[in-house]
């Protein structure tokens, strides 16, 4: 297999599932899957070791995320992707759209303020320099949606309909870079809107299905404009090889499909989170409203009763 040009003129057999799942690791990626679940490991055991307690779903959640990082990016899956719209595709959407939910459920930056120790009064150790990260304005302005809707959308629109994604497809930084990218994106775009992980921007839970359902309709018409057009509009992937047996302009319209569906899935993934972390935070809020009136007679209820009492005195 000719791997020069960072696998542009691989002499790939025709795409199948098994052939994609084949392995065939990227090192950046499988170093960085493997470090991840490294020090969320660490920081389990951690936390088990002096008696407390970490949600197993989260771990749960977190360990299938980055698995799906390693699915898309240590397998043939990456060497078809170089040559096939439709294979890329999948590579991005599940890397911008799946695996950063997934890994925000698992909330890695509570478990690393619960696990790290704290460095004592006038140091500063890696738990104090992520708590001055998480409250710096960088951060304030990265998880905006004045900046994550925008970004979101031209991380498609200003990408593939630009010569930058030709430019980056041609070299493995650049399309390295441009996976992290996607990694990124996806990240600070879910989490104001559902990441267990506190934040900067935290708006209410309407607010954040409004911020959801502001993005996806891009992401729609980005699918659509694919699946409509009349002739290849990449240059990557204008002429495929010979060895794959498939037609430019059909598997850009199969892209299209793929982007189109993956912006139905992701949403109402994130739009049932959302409804589980809203009845949960009610909940919440209506025992501490249980305990304040176990505490205090419940001279709220008391006042209001009066108050009534007053009108009805009044009426008389």
């Amino acid at each position: 297999m000719d791997h020069s040009g960072h696998g542009m003129t691989m002499d790939l057999p025709p795409f199948t599932l098994g052939r994609g799942l084949e392995w065939s690791a990227d090192p950046f990626f499988l170093v960085a899957c493997l470090v991840g679940l490294g020090l969320y490991g660490w920081g389990v055991v951690r936390l088990v070791r002096r008696g407390d307690k970490w949600p197993v779903g989260r771990t749960a959640a977190f360990v299938i995320g980055v698995l799906t990082v390693a699915l898309m990016m240590c397998t043939r899956l990456n060497d078809y992707g170089m040559v096939m719209f439709s294979v890329h595709m999948v590579q991005h959407m599940v890397i911008s759209m799946v695996s950063p939910i997934l890994v925000l459920l698992g909330a890695p930056i509570t478990l690393a303020l619960r696990a790290l120790p704290t460095a004592g009064r006038g140091r500063k150790g890696p738990r104090e320099l992520l708590l001055m990260f998480l409250h710096s304005r960088y951060m304030r302005i990265i998880t905006h949606p004045a900046f994550t809707i925008p970004l979101f959308i031209a991380s498609l629109y200003g990408l593939y309909f630009t010569p930058l994604f030709d430019t980056l497809m041609g070299s493995k930084p650049g399309h390295i870079g441009m996976m992290v990218h996607f990694f990124a994106v996806g990240l600070v775009f879910f989490w104001p809107i559902m990441g267990v992980d506190p934040g900067p921007h935290r708006p209410g839970y309407l607010m954040r299905m409004l911020e959801l359902f502001a993005g996806m309709p891009f992401h729609a018409f980005f699918g659509i404009a694919l699946m409509m057009a009349s002739e290849p509009m990449v240059g990557t992937f204008m002429n495929p090889p010979a060895s794959l047996g498939i037609e430019a302009l059909s598997d850009q319209n199969a892209a299209g499909g793929i982007a189109w569906a993956f912006s139905e899935i992701p949403s109402v993934l994130v739009l049932i989170a959302l409804l589980f972390q809203w009845y949960a935070s009610d909940q919440r809020q209506a025992r501490r409203k249980d305990r304040a009136a176990d505490r205090d007679g419940d001279k709220e209820l008391e006042a209001y009763n009066a108050y009534l009492a007053s009108l009805n005195a009044q009426g008389r």
